[in-house]
This record gives structure tokens, C-alpha cells and sequence, in this order.
């Protein structure tokens, strides 16, 4: 099992960051720590080589963040994904956030930088991790363009069943299930109906926890592949094994 998606580098995770992964270790085959923001970035990098070959990094800036970047700030975010562009699995995460963001100016400014590191996606050919909250419609017709891109991985995807189904035409982009699929009917309904060849499992740590006051941990995401086995009625292996091998031909992990 892989957490594809999580924040342990957050100061959540100062005081016992150790037996977090520590537990994750011993219940999981890899975790992928996702970078947020500039400093977030070399975080997951140093974690990543502080636990070789466990913890995989993705560089990226949060929509929601970039919104209010300077120039700079975003140049660094690119400068800094063209020097360790070998040492990432994929760029993210990254997107746009129409949930959180309602301004149209400011909408259009998370799309520009968004492109911004699409073009980049599409330069190194490295997969994308992309947030696009109450948005993915919009990014769907989008990513066409970027056709060497090789994978898009729709984190933590809560769309329609409509777009799903036009996610899973594209061959190659997939949707992120974080642990919230076990309390929620809105993902468990997109579950029953989405193919498991197009499934990636994740927590998001430190949130979606499995109730509102816990701190979520990349361990968890044993949760969430157990559920999607219930919701399939199918056995927890067969997940196991097509959800981490779609990981695994993703990022190269």
C-alpha cells in the first residue's frame, strides 16, 4: 500500500514525526510527501533522503497559496523544480482552488501559475499532482494540451461521476482517494462506479482524519483501502495490488 499524497513535514508532525513514519513503515510499502510551498519543498526533499527509498518528494505550490505569491516566489518554486527535477517524482501539488477562491481576478491568477507549472510538467515530462477544487471540469478540458505530460493524478478527486468517467477516457489520468471515502457518501457513491485501474490512495495528513479532532498519518491509508475493497466487495488484496501498482507505474517508485 502507498500514501501518494500527504503533508508530513508540516509542524504537526514535529513533536513525533519519527514514529509517524515509523508506523507507516510498518504498514505500508512507500509514502509520497507533497510539497506546498518553497520551504515545504526542501522539507519533503530532506525527508526523503533522511529515509531513502521509503519517502518519495513531489515540489509544488498550493493554489491557494500562489494566489498571493509574488513573481519571485513562483520563479523560485520553478528554479528550484528544474535543479532537483531528478530527485522529484512528479510536480505538485499544484492547481486551482474555486471552493476556497471566489474572486475572478484571483482566479484567473491561480490559472496562470497553474499553466505555469504545466509547461514545466510538459518540458521535463514528469507527472503532475494537481488540487482543483469544485474546478475539475474546467482542468479536464485543460491538460489535453499538455500532451507530454505522461501521467495527471486528480488528488483527492471529489468531482462528478460525469468527469470521472471523461478522466477515465483519457488513459492517462487518475483520481486520488484519501481516507475521508470511509466516512463519506459522496466518494463512496464516486467508488462503486470508477475503475480501480484509475484509483490512487492517499490521506492528505494531517487532515481528513477519520473524525474532525485527529491528526490523519500516512498509516491510515490502510483505512482507505479497505473501504474502496467493501465498497467493490472484492478482497483487500486485489486493491492492494492494482492501486499500488498504479502508483508505482506513475512515479516510477
Amino acid at each position: 500500500m502507498i500514501d501518494t499524497h500527504c503533508h508530513i513535514d508540516f509542524e504537526d508532525f514535529d513533536d513525533d514525526r519519527e514514529d509517524v513514519i515509523r508506523r507507516a513503515e510498518d504498514r505500508l510499502d512507500n509514502v509520497i510527501v507533497s510539497g506546498y510551498s518553497n520551504d515545504s519543498n526542501m522539507k519533503v526533499l530532506q525527508l526523503s533522503k533522511d529515509y531513502k527509498d521509503f519517502i518519495y518528494p513531489t515540489f509544488g505550490f498550493h493554489p491557494v497559496s500562489s494566489q498571493n505569491a509574488t513573481e519571485e516566489d513562483i520563479e523560485t518554486a520553478h528554479s528550484n523544480i528544474r535543479k532537483y527535477i531528478n530527485d522529484i517524482v512528479a510536480i505538485g501539488e499544484v492547481g486551482m482552488d474555486y471552493y476556497y477562491v471566489t474572486d475572478k481576478a484571483m482566479r484567473e491568477r491561480q490559472k496562470e501559475i497553474f499553466t505555469g507549472f504545466l509547461e514545466l510538467a510538459n518540458e521535463y515530462e514528469v507527472p503532475i499532482v494537481m488540487h482543483v477544487r469544485d474546478c475539475e471540469k474546467k482542468v479536464v478540458n485543460i491538460i489535453p494540451e499538455y500532451e507530454d505530460i505522461p501521467y495527471f493524478v486528480f488528488h483527492c478527486y471529489g468531482g462528478s461521476l460525469k468527469t470521472a468517467k471523461r478522466i477515465m477516457n483519457m488513459d492517462n489520468a487518475y483520481m486520488s482517494f484519501s481516507t475521508m471515502l470511509c466516512y463519506s457518501k459522496h466518494h463512496q457513491d464516486l467508488i462503486e462506479k470508477i475503475d480501480l485501474n484509475y484509483i490512487l490512495t492517499e490521506t492528505d495528513s494531517p487532515y481528513l482524519a477519520m473524525k474532525k479532532e485527529e491528526r490523519n498519518e500516512p498509516a491510515n491509508v490502510v483505512n482507505a483501502v479497505y473501504k474502496i475493497a467493501e465498497i467493490k466487495n472484492i478482497d483487500v488484496a486485489t486493491v492492494d495490488e492494482i492501486t499500488t501498482g498504479n502508483a508505482r507505474k506513475i512515479f516510477k517508485i
